[in-house]
């Protein structure tokens, strides 16, 4: 959540914010409010418990009937006391609850608006020349089912639309893209996890998802669990109300899981293929660090991301993702959207948020700061980061870029070793 001090001594800088997002202004001012309502309602609590503690110094000196209107009187004051503290809980929890709901702060320089919005940083490969080479593209899913890649059809009877199975060659690949990945990760310095899929409501919400009205999520409810929708919900909640030590740098995970998202609102857009499904595996790096280290650590989350798409030599492009489109928890959010040649437009393959202390205030973590005498200082929250680093997507621009004219695909150099040395997946019907 938003930090209330900083809101309080910068209100315009968060008004500018919530108008980048085009989200409500006013919730500043009801912010301001309701930090004034619970401060006056603690100072009431303290004030009447603080007269409570001397009454009953002054009952235990009287005598005969004034001892008996002093008991009254404390009577009267403990039910006082008792609303108090109630008031001083409800208000407590609006301005909680309120600050739950209020988006993280835009950094400086991230564009303004909504979807369409966002700025084109930069294009990296140029997309391959199908007509000059004399055959027209097919899509992914036309090129896995040549290769006997994909099964969309059992898919849908076994679970329903969206899903599939990955097989032979679609499986294979996709275990070779994951573990390409987390070699780099741990080239990288990251610690590999496999993380757990379902999490509690208070991990969820404190990643920044709205477990009330995000319809995206999967919740079971019998035990009130939710799906995650990437392994940034577990990693985020595995330092939950610690105090970490980063003398020694940032704290980097890499997490693999298989990731669930409902795609409401997405019907009737991409329901071809696997390129928009219920379920997919994904490789998700986490960062944990000083608030200082957190703009660094962003780019290299970046650089690591487009040094794979290089590596699997992908004609992809950089966006800076506008401030409407961020989401609740990011300050800042890159994409790298990869060249999808038969929709002749770029698709997302991975995304990198910087967080700030958003969600590490949600969750109550947090650094001990050291003092220039190097004593120990007061705790502060962290900055967390997350960024893709594979997902099953990635198949779909693989496929699509590097097929050839009789529905084979040639395997990227770097990918084959992880393949057992297989050049090129050819089609079996």
């Amino acid at each position: 959540m938003i930090d209330i001090k900083d809101l309080i001594d910068n209100p315009d800088v968060y008004r500018a914010s919530q108008r980048a997002r085009q989200a409500d202004e006013s919730v500043v001012d009801q912010l301001i409010s309701a930090q004034q309502s619970r401060n006056e309602a603690i100072a009431r609590f303290e004030s009447l418990r603080a007269e409570q503690k001397a009454f009953g110094k002054r009952v235990a000196q009287a005598q005969g009937e004034e001892k008996q209107r002093l008991l009254a009187e404390v009577k009267d004051l403990s039910t006082q006391v008792k609303a108090a503290e109630a008031a001083s809980g409800e208000a407590d929890e609006a301005l909680r609850s309120l600050q739950r709901r209020v988006p993280n702060l835009i950094h400086q320089g991230v564009p303004s608006g909504g979807e369409d919005d966002f700025v084109v940083l930069r294009e990296e490969g140029s997309p391959r020349d199908f007509t000059g080479e004399g055959f027209e593209p097919q899509d992914h899913l036309a090129l896995a089912e040549g290769l006997d890649a994909v099964d969309m059809e059992r898919g849908a009877k076994v679970s329903g639309a969206r899903f599939y199975f990955l097989k032979g060659y679609g499986a294979r690949l996709e275990l070779a893209i994951m573990q390409m990945g987390l070699d780099k990760a741990l080239g990288e310095g990251f610690t590999p996890m496999i993380t757990p899929t379902l999490v509690r409501p208070e991990t969820m919400q404190g990643t920044g998802f709205d477990v009330e009205h995000d319809e995206e999520i999967y919740r079971l409810e019998r035990d009130d669990l939710y799906l995650v929708g990437t392994s940034e919900v577990a990693i985020a909640g595995y330092h939950a109300d610690e105090i970490m030590d980063l003398t020694d740098g940032p704290v980097r995970y890499a997490g693999w899981s298989s990731c669930y998202r409902r795609e409401a609102g997405s019907h009737g857009k991409d329901t071809r293929g696997i390129l928009r499904v219920h379920q997919f595996n994904k490789l998700e790096m986490f960062i944990y660090c000083a608030l200082e280290d957190a703009e660094a650590e962003h780019r290299r989350l970046l650089g690591w991301e487009e040094e794979m798409l290089k590596a699997l030599e992908l004609p992809y492009r950089v966006v800076d993702i506008a401030a409407g489109d961020l989401g609740l928890s990011a300050a800042r959010k890159f994409d790298c959207e990869a060249w999808v040649p038969t929709q002749g437009t770029y698709r997302e393959l991975t995304s990198t948020s910087d967080c700030g202390s958003f969600q590490a205030r949600r969750l109550n973590i947090r650094e001990r700061t050291v003092k220039e005498d190097g004593s120990k200082g007061p705790t502060r929250p962290v900055a967390t980061l997350n960024g893709t680093l594979a997902t099953t997507r990635w198949l779909v621009a693989i496929l699509e870029n590097h097929q050839q004219a009789d529905g084979s695909v040639q395997v990227p150099e770097a990918l084959r070793p992880y393949l057992g040395g297989l050049e090129v997946l050819e089609p079996v019907r």
